[in-house]
């Protein structure tokens, strides 16, 4: 869990509170790259804040993938993100475990150990919960220190640029930030780098824009016989 940590207060500084998504299914009016020139670092993170800023609601795939220590892991599922702070993670590979927060409290419930952790919103140290930000106030160049161009790396999809910065205040913890934009203003990946060199990914897909998600959705009934531990999440 110490790598959820970590992450948790990276991306918490990396946009006012937040993370990542990718919208591309949504079918927003598409900016050329060549409208920015590639150095024009400041005026893309504007954009990109502006983006997220007036979203409302947000659901697609996502997959999470951990690299440290010569071994790699690899998760997936679905998310949903609504304002303010809700979010619902079900990972649905290789185990079924589901993460729920309604803007308040937070649950994690792992079916197969018949557990049910929960604790307030405000002392989650959790990579997932910055997240939950991202449909708040977005603010890119004031959470990153050094927002630049990684122009050593190649993004992952065509006609994408990757910027990277450290977290403000997480130095000795996040070495790095690495987030991948598309040309519609979208964050497709993100990459938290570590000072030992372990990485956490996370790239999201088949993103749908401002829909109706049930309050429902944001909250948690454990089932009967399920143990229930409160209290902030240990590492």
């Amino acid at each position: 869990m110490r790598r959820r940590l970590v992450l948790y207060r990276a991306v918490f500084a990396a946009a006012a509170a937040a993370v990542c998504l990718s919208a591309r299914d949504a079918r927003p009016q598409q900016i050329h790259r060549a409208d920015f020139h590639p150095l024009d670092v400041h005026q893309l993170a504007q954009a990109v804040d502006d983006h997220y800023n007036h979203l409302r609601s947000l659901e697609g795939d996502f997959t999470e993938i951990y690299r440290g220590s010569g071994a790699e892991r690899e998760e997936s599922g679905t998310l949903q993100l609504k304002k303010p702070r809700k979010m619902r993670w079900e990972y649905r590979s290789p185990r079924v475990k589901l993460f729920v927060s309604d803007g308040e409290s937070v649950w994690f419930y792992l079916p197969a150990e018949r557990q049910l952790r929960k604790t307030d919103f405000r002392k989650l140290d959790d990579l997932r919960s910055p997240i939950a930000f991202l449909l708040g106030k977005t603010k890119l160049e004031k959470e990153l220190q050094g927002l630049s161009q990684a122009v050593d790396q190649t993004p992952l999809g065509a006609g994408d640029t990757l910027l990277r910065g450290v977290p403000r205040g997480m130095s000795d913890q996040v070495s790095e930030v690495q987030l991948e934009i598309t040309p519609a203003h979208q964050i497709s990946r993100i990459v938290l780098m570590e000072p030992d060199g372990a990485t956490t990914e996370f790239r999201f897909s088949d993103w749908k824009e401002n829909v109706d998600l049930a309050e429902s959705q944001f909250r948690f009934h454990p089932p009967p016989g399920v143990e229930i531990v409160e209290g902030a999440f240990a590492p």
